[in-house]
């Protein structure tokens, strides 16, 4: 798969509609700046969004993929199949999403918790009983738990984990 083909081809479908990357990106909710990357190739766009954009510039998803014109037409049957794999995919994202939501909400409450009980002035609420050293050691555990939990959530939402995935898929394709 060529991606600088792709995103010439992409843009070629743009320009023959006489729109400018500003207004493709705000028909279908992107920045300008993601628009550009698909044209140059150095992104690519989803797989529903690929869907989409065929959909729009009324072409077959394969020449989106092959980066140029075919004189078939994609049967309704690959269409749906790919549509299911598109939402399977989303599915997945929600899942891991709400994973790294749960993660992030039961450590910050952890976090909470453990200030309450071992990290006021008095080093906790039983007064003495827990020695100062493991009230301590409970609060830079559980601080940090909650900072590793942050962590992952911005990671995620900055799509990190799906392009350290497309990584480990271009390598794998090229080993074989």
């Amino acid at each position: 798969m060529n991606q600088q083909k792709i995103g010439e081809f992409l843009k070629h479908l743009r320009k023959d509609k006489g729109l400018t990357q500003e207004q493709l990106a705000e028909h279908f909710y992107v920045s300008s700046r993601t628009v550009s990357r698909w044209e140059t190739g150095s992104n690519m766009p989803d797989v529903d969004m690929l869907i989409e954009l065929a959909d729009f510039y009324d072409v077959d998803i394969r020449e989106i993929i092959d980066g140029e014109r075919k004189s078939e037409i994609m049967d309704n049957e690959t269409k749906d199949t790919l549509k299911k794999v598109a939402e399977y995919a989303a599915e997945e994202s929600k899942k891991r999403q709400g994973r790294l939501h749960t993660l992030l909400t039961g450590s910050i409450i952890l976090a909470f918790v453990c200030q309450v009980l071992f990290g006021s002035e008095y080093k906790g609420r039983f007064y003495g009983i827990v020695p100062e050293a493991v009230c301590n050691n409970i609060m830079e555990f559980t601080c940090g738990l909650a900072f590793v939990a942050i962590v992952l959530y911005a990671l995620h939402c900055l799509g990190v984990f799906d392009k350290i995935g497309q990584w480990k898929k271009k390598r794998r394709e090229n080993k074989c």
